[in-house]
């Protein structure tokens, strides 16, 4: 439970604990940043990880004064992690996924979060890959659906392209450009949760009309 607690911390408050990284790190931060979007974007196994609101707190950052973070430099580091964590999702969906599917759920797998995934990725086929940027646990599996599928991968990078473009785009800039805002800074765990809240809702809402299909 105490774990629990201290990563519910680490998430409510990404901006102090980024803010004391970057003062032991200095630039290597980026390599922290690059490994925990590549990690969320790129292993199945983790995602939980924060991602929309770990952009919008490095945004933030940058924009402060003295900060060891640039935005010019974070985006593109960001943008790399997010495209390079989805083809390695895609890989391994192409040449593991089968496999999963043949098994029951693991500590390490969560089979009902796949087969959700599954079923964004039949409803909105290769456009998936861009609107699960914007949704927590869909983004991590969506490239693993694709590889299942045999999504042709040139035009699966077009869309991994756009999806990680637009996403750090959003969320970095807009973590700068708003994030060192006194009334943003003040109540920072709330636009965390705000965050978070306003990714899940689109999957809420398929829940919602699936669930009504059925009654």
């Amino acid at each position: 439970m105490d774990f629990l607690l201290s990563v519910w911390d680490v998430f409510l408050h990404l901006d102090v604990h980024l803010n004391a990284l970057a003062g032991a790190l200095g630039p290597w931060l980026y390599v922290v940043l690059f490994a925990v979007v590549f990690c969320e974007t790129g292993l199945v196994v983790t995602p939980f990880l924060p991602g929309d609101s770990l952009l919008f707190a490095a945004g933030a950052l940058a924009a402060r004064e003295g900060s060891p973070i640039y935005l010019w430099a974070l985006m593109p580091v960001m943008f790399a992690a997010a495209v390079l964590g989805d083809s390695l999702n895609y890989e391994l969906g192409k040449w593991l996924g089968p496999k999963v599917f043949s098994r029951p759920d693991s500590w390490l797998l969560n089979q009902n979060h796949l087969r959700k995934a599954h079923a964004f990725y039949e409803k909105y086929g290769g456009k998936t890959i861009i609107l699960a940027r914007f949704i927590p646990v869909i983004r991590t599996f969506a490239p693993f659906v694709a590889g299942i599928g045999r999504m042709s991968y040139l035009r699966f990078l077009a869309y991994n392209l756009a999806g990680a473009a637009l996403w750090v785009f959003l969320f970095a800039a807009g973590g700068y450009w708003f994030g060192d805002l006194p009334l943003v800074q003040r109540h920072f765990h709330y636009v965390v949760v705000g965050i978070i809240v306003i990714s899940v809702l689109p999957a809420l809402y398929e829940l919602w009309a699936a669930r009504r299909g059925k009654n």
